[in-house]
């Protein structure tokens, strides 16, 4: 190999770490399987492929105490370190998995994979204390193997990186491993692991506080030895009289856990009393006597010295859900100091101290409901094999979390959505802002439409635009419950919003028209066009699916058929009665037809103009409505002119036949000073015209004036200018005139 790339210590490293490897796998790896991966390490090395990393760790020496630390711990696997020892090389591109799986078999080539696609996440920057990078952590891996491998591997990156000289990198190597490593190790019952873990963590992050405890722990070993020799003494004494075949450990808690029970308890180390632990493990013939064994060990130690009942506690009856069996006391001992002792069988102990024995619950971790089953599964395969544990593991599903997906933003903050949410999914889980203002995002660096399936380890950035509006299609592909109500409710608002600004618009029109609506009235109009909400109405007024006009004119003919029905008369009061088209004489052939108003016509019917109220002598102009029918307006009514610029086909042109004895309503306003009397002289006046009857009048004033609007009954508009003029003879009189609409 390259003589630069290793010095004098990492070559004995190398020699001795290989020996102590295959000692511990034998005969589970061959010949060919070390030449093999022999041969590709030294390609590797020599290509320049396989170099220290940015912080100056060799990865060969790195690679081979991972691959000892796992044969150690927890078993010796052939597919497992074969996978530690090449996946640096593969995610060099120094081999490639299709290589690997040639050589060494597929299911190595699959935990390399799993490895390449864990160390994808830590590109992502992300927030490793969250809970959802754990899910994320095991979703990415598919094989239980890899979390394993880069627990292992972590312990040891940590155990060779003291006072190393970037500060940085260590704390957050320690971090990381606080918060992600040691609760996996705690969860797959790699108690140890899990210790040391946590125990370098608080050197590195807390070396003073960590070094006191260590001091402390250090200048009273002495005295804790002496302490345990004497407390187990009799113990021993009386279990070799028992007939049980047995096992006695004095151990010291961790610093770590010694930490924090003191902070939980607010004591110094003085005042704590079980900085030790005493273990009892049998060696019970059959499983069947385990219970009673250890009852019996259980005697023995009660019986010479006296037991805190309270503290009793029998995992042994009943095994918690994690599978963690055990019986733990707590006796006072020699000078009254509490010692907890723990009673197990072998099995149990291995199970607890070395298995996968999901012991994650241990400690009160939460439950994350399906993880619960999953590694109980995990417990049992391993209770019931005998091939070896690793060996039975492989086939265990790791798609824990197959109904939930994870992503990231760009700042590596994770989210957890479910399984089919979109980038719209994601921008309204972020904020109802976002969402309502989304055009698309960027998935990895890549453009992506609103509707794009989010996968696990996608990094997301939102695009958004200030013009943007919620869609209702938008309900064709969200998933999520809150982005379907924020959808919803946004579209909703915003039609609420047109609907009254084009509401508003129509009332507009309306009193344009000098029209008082019936809410009633308008109510069977919109029945009648087939709305059965307003608010659908409206937004169809609003955006352009309707007239305005031809509203009012519906509103208008509505009014009058029911005003019909009401009188049983094809016409109301104020109008003629029949209308006909009448061919001008020779000497007028230079005119159109002309329709023409009177008595002695009969045949097709016509309505007077509610807008406008033509009155006999007005000039006049005729209008085909849509249902068929006549309408008349006087020549100078403003909505003539916009149906005259639209429909000009529709125009017919139209004259007064004779006098027609009909009385027509007409509309004044009269202005004049507040005198008292004067609205008397006003009323008197016009029933004093016997061409002439006052239908309505209202009066307002206001410093000192008045302002009214009388409606009048008149039968022609000559007889209309003559009541005008009187009027405004009247004393006290400024003004009058007639409301052109």
């Amino acid at each position: 190999m390259d003589p630069t790339y290793f010095n004098q210590d990492e070559k004995l490293q190398v020699v001795s770490l290989t020996r102590s490897l295959l000692r511990l796998v034998g005969e589970s790896v061959s010949v060919d399987d070390v030449n093999a991966v022999h041969r590709i390490i030294r390609t590797g090395v020599e290509s320049g492929l396989y170099r220290r990393d940015k912080y100056g760790i060799n990865p060969v020496t790195r690679s081979l105490k991972t691959a000892l630390l796992l044969a150690e711990s927890v078993a010796p696997d052939r597919n497992m370190t074969i996978a530690i020892l090449l996946y640096n090389l593969c995610k060099s591109n120094c081999v490639t998995e299709d290589e690997i799986a040639s050589v060494f078999g597929g299911d190595t080539a699959k935990l390399v994979n799993g490895l390449n696609n864990v160390s994808q996440l830590y590109r992502k920057q992300a927030a490793l204390a969250d809970d959802n990078f754990h899910k994320l952590l095991l979703t990415f891996a598919k094989d239980i193997r890899v979390i394993i491998i880069m627990i292992v591997d972590r312990l040891a990156l940590m155990r060779c990186i003291n006072h190393h000289p970037d500060e940085k990198f260590v704390k957050d190597i320690s971090a990381e491993s606080r918060y992600l490593y040691a609760p996996l190790a705690h969860r797959l019952g790699l108690y140890k692991i899990k210790s040391e873990l946590e125990d370098l963590s608080l050197k590195y992050l807390n070396r003073k506080v960590y070094t006191q405890i260590a001091h402390k722990l250090n200048e009273t070993k002495e005295q804790r030895d002496k302490y345990v020799d004497d407390f187990i003494k009799p113990i021993k004494a009386a279990l070799d009289g028992s007939g049980l075949k047995y096992e006695i450990k004095g151990r010291t808690k961790s610093i770590n856990s010694i930490w924090n029970k003191m902070k939980k308890k607010d004591v110094d180390l003085n005042g704590m009393y079980d900085l030790f632990a005493i273990r009892i493990i049998i060696d019970s013939a059959q499983q069947k006597d385990e219970k009673k064994d250890c009852w019996v060990a259980y005697s023995v130690v009660t019986d010479i010295y006296t037991a805190n009942i309270s503290r009793l506690k029998d995992w042994i009856s009943i095994p918690k859900s994690n599978g963690y069996e055990s019986l733990h006391i707590t006796v006072k001992g020699n000078n009254d100091k509490w010692v907890e002792v723990q009673i197990r069988t072998k099995r149990m102990d291995e199970i607890a101290e070395k298995g996968l024995a999901a012991h994650w619950k241990y400690k009160g971790l939460k439950s994350e409901g399906d993880l619960d089953v999953w590694m109980n599964s995990v417990r049992e395969v391993l209770e019931a094999g005998s091939k070896g544990p690793m060996e039975l593991i492989r086939g265990i599903n790791m798609n824990l979390y197959e109904k939930e997906v994870f992503v990231f933003t760009p700042k590596g903050d994770l989210f957890k959505l479910p399984m089919g949410s979109t980038i719209l999914d994601f921008a309204f889980h972020i904020h109802s802002k976002v969402g309502s203002t989304c055009i698309g995002g960027k998935v990895d660096g890549r453009n992506q439409k609103l509707n794009y399936k989010l996968k696990s380890g996608d990094t997301v950035e939102i695009l958004t635009a200030s013009t943007q509006t919620p869609r209702l299609d938008w309900l064709n592909f969200v998933v999520t419950s809150k982005a379907r109500n924020k959808i919803k409710q946004a579209v909703n608002e915003a039609r609420v919003k047109k609907a009254e600004i084009a509401k508003e618009m129509l009332q507009r029109r309306f009193k344009n028209r000098k029209i008082e609506v019936d809410e009633g009235k308008m109510a069977k109009l919109l029945n009648k066009m087939g709305y059965k909400v307003a608010t659908d109405f409206y937004v169809a007024l609003s955006e352009g699916k309707l007239e305005v006009n031809d509203i009012v004119d519906q509103y208008l003919d509505l009014c009058a058929k029911l005003l019909e029905t009401s009188t049983g008369t094809g016409t109301t009061h104020e109008t003629a009665e029949n209308f006909v088209l009448q061919t001008p004489a020779a000497d007028d052939a230079d005119n159109d037809d002309i329709l023409v108003i009177g008595n002695d016509v009969k045949g097709i019917n016509y309505k007077l103009s509610k807008c406008c109220n033509p009155i006999y002598g007005d000039k006049i102009v005729g209008f085909i409505s849509s249902d068929g029918a006549i309408k008349v307006h006087r020549a100078d009514c403003g909505n003539l002119r916009h149906l005259r610029s639209k429909y000009p086909y529709r125009i017919i042109r139209s004259q007064w036949s004779g006098k027609l004895g009909k009385q027509f309503a007409a509309t004044l306003r009269v202005i004049g000073q507040d005198d008292i009397g004067i609205v008397a002289n006003i009323t008197s006046l016009i029933n004093k015209e016997g061409d002439t009857m006052l239908r309505n009048i209202t009066i307002n004033s206001n410093d000192g004036l008045f302002q009214g609007y009388l409606v009048v009954g008149v039968s022609s508009i000559s007889v209309l200018d003559d009541l005008i003029k009187k009027i405004k003879n009247l004393k006290g009189v400024k003004d009058a005139e007639r409301i052109k609409q």
